[in-house]
């Protein structure tokens, strides 16, 4: 597949907006970076970020040589049910 750099995926970044508790939440990791959320919404971007980086091992792919159609493809493999 044809990519232009402005079609790749080059990082993850999760914005909770759902902090009442007034706790500052930021995790870093292998291609993401999540801030803030609640605690429940902040553990599910995580898990979700640990989950791509899991199948793009198995496929052994970076998260780069994805295009945005084989981005979303990924997501959809991983079955993820939202609020999850």
């Amino acid at each position: 597949m044809d990519r232009t750099k402005r079609e790749a995926i080059s990082f993850i970044m999760g914005l909770g907006c759902d902090n009442d508790d007034g706790h500052f939440r930021l995790t870093e990791g292998e291609n993401f970076k999540i801030h803030d959320g609640s605690e429940l919404s902040h553990q599910q971007m995580q898990q979700l970020c640990l989950q791509i980086n899991a199948e793009l091992d198995r496929r052994r792919l970076k998260l780069g040589d994805l295009s945005r159609a084989e981005f979303l493809d990924l997501i959809e493999d991983l079955d993820v049910e939202p609020g999850t």
